[in-house]
């Protein structure tokens, strides 16, 4: 993914954007347990329907109104790029699933995407109360500190992550998942495999961890997180190493000094 287009955001919109999600963050730090809700599919999915409701009342208005003429992406699980112009890819609940059974692995996100690439997006951790931002051309922070991606140049000193981007894939698709954990557990370190997407791509970008892959093209999941990555000074492709951009079949995002040999690696797999 490239950023060399610099998106002037100007210092309002992110923070407007960033007092959005907080509350947003809120709303859903409100709705959490520590324990899990639901014992049968349709009781566990009206959980994760009613988490989503709930924090959507409290962040579309906001988003849309801080960017005269953005439109929004109604489907979180959706994928494929999107018509020209700016679109608010957002999940209210990135994580869901954690949430609902009572783990901590959530977040709030909403990022800025402008001609399928991610310019600006806010990721909150609302138990933690960390929020991370980045703006194209403007670096990636947490809470103010600015972020830098692994120095490592070793795939075989790596921590590297993947995870399935939704239920009730294809099967085709859980078996090049299979077949790429294998490979790393092969050639890398230790090999983590979870959900959600953004919570592994926040320690790409912070530098705790060094890769991260996905098979699936699920944009909610994969846009904060590649804006984060890129700009804390990582690399963002596809499969094939060509830039990546919502639409792209795969992708990898990692630090500079592994990004080959992890290309090397999983493309491959098909």
């Amino acid at each position: 993914m490239s950023t060399a287009m610099s998106f002037d955001a100007g210092t309002t919109l992110l923070s407007d954007v960033t007092a959005a999600v907080e509350a947003a963050g809120a709303t859903l730090r409100d709705r959490h347990t520590a324990h899990a809700r639901g014992v049968s599919l349709d009781e566990v999915v009206g959980e994760l329907h009613a988490n989503d409701r709930a924090v959507l009342d409290v962040l579309r208005e906001p988003l849309l109104r801080s960017r005269p003429g953005s439109r929004w992406a109604e489907d979180e699980l959706a994928g494929g790029a999107l018509p020209p112009g700016e679109w608010w890819v957002v999940d209210p609940a990135e994580g869901n699933i954690n949430h609902v059974h009572g783990m901590e692995d959530w977040a709030v996100t909403a990022t800025l995407v402008r001609d399928n690439q991610p310019v600006l997006t806010v990721v909150h951790l609302p138990l933690t109360g960390d929020t991370y931002t980045a703006v194209a051309g403007g670096g990636a922070h947490l809470n103010d500190r600015p972020l830098k991606a692994s120095a490592k140049t070793d795939l075989g000193a790596a921590l590297i992550g993947t995870g399935q981007a939704r239920p009730g894939e294809d099967e085709r698709t859980f078996r090049r998942i299979g077949d790429s954990v294998t490979a790393m557990l092969v050639n890398g370190l230790v090999v983590r495999v979870s959900v959600p997407a953004t919570l592994q791509l926040i320690h790409v970008a912070a530098g705790r961890m060094d890769a991260f892959w996905q098979f699936s093209d699920v944009r909610s999941g994969l846009v904060a997180g590649a804006l984060l990555v890129s700009e804390a000074g990582g690399n963002v492709t596809d499969l094939t190493g060509e830039p990546w951009k919502a639409g792209s079949r795969d992708f990898l995002a990692a630090a500079p000094g592994i990004h080959g040999a992890a290309l090397k690696v999983l493309s491959p797999i098909v």
